[in-house]
């Protein structure tokens, strides 16, 4: 089920797990993040959003494949850890979405898939997929969290990389991640969007796209 992110998290957030073990004085975590992670079949980028009590939490997921238009926009709502509600759409040829609420007590009290404008409910195996991808989904965010793993975007232009807030930036990228945005900004008729990941072990170059990341790019006050 092409919904499903099944790849395993990059090595970025396995040393972010490692830095939030060896913490011995933890910080109260920010109320707004931003972080991602490399898939098997793609990319993903998260955001998000907690109350001041960090009881609620709000995470928006996007899986954008290496291949292919089948971008997943997945929002997640979680009380105490728990999830409450999943609102997934996938693009594609075959566009579908997908709702599921549950109760206090971790109940199905409504579920829904749509595509092709067929309404349908999902099976107990898809149902149980689900959940157990919206925990791996809390547990990769806080453990990016804890690494103070940063997913940033920005756009490209002329050999100026310019930040979603304004600010232009030189993330220091090694010469093979500077060659590819090179490379596809040479094909590219106007900017290019890039989006990398800052930790205290250095740079990543996640994604390039010809597509405005900034458009539609989550902000604090929308989730």
């Amino acid at each position: 089920m092409p919904l499903l992110l099944k790849g395993r998290v990059g090595l970025l957030m396995l040393t972010a797990v490692m830095l939030a073990a060896c913490s011995s004085h933890p910080e109260a975590p920010p109320s707004f993040t931003a972080s991602g992670y490399i898939a098997d079949r793609g990319v993903v980028r998260l955001w998000r959003k907690d109350d001041q009590t960090h009881q609620t939490a709000t995470i928006i997921s996007v899986f954008s494949p290496y291949s292919g238009d089948k971008t997943v926009v997945t929002r997640y709502e979680f009380l105490a850890n728990e999830v409450r509600q999943i609102n997934q759409t996938q693009g594609g040829v075959h566009p579908q979405t997908v709702q599921i609420r549950f109760d206090a007590e971790g109940n199905t009290s409504f579920m829904q898939r749509l595509r092709a404008d067929q309404r349908e409910n999902l099976t107990s195996d898809e149902l149980a997929l689900y959940l157990f991808e919206a925990k791996r989904t809390l547990d990769a965010s806080q453990a990016l969290r804890a690494g103070k793993v940063i997913l940033i975007q920005g756009q490209w232009q002329h050999g100026v990389l310019t930040t979603c807030e304004g600010n232009v930036v030189d993330p220091g990228f090694d010469r093979r991640a500077a060659a590819r945005i090179a490379a596809r900004a040479k094909r590219s008729a106007g900017q290019v969007s890039v989006a990398w990941l800052e930790a205290p072990q250095g740079v990543q170059l996640l994604l390039i796209a010809n597509e405005n990341f900034c458009h539609w790019q989550p902000k604090k006050q929308e989730i």
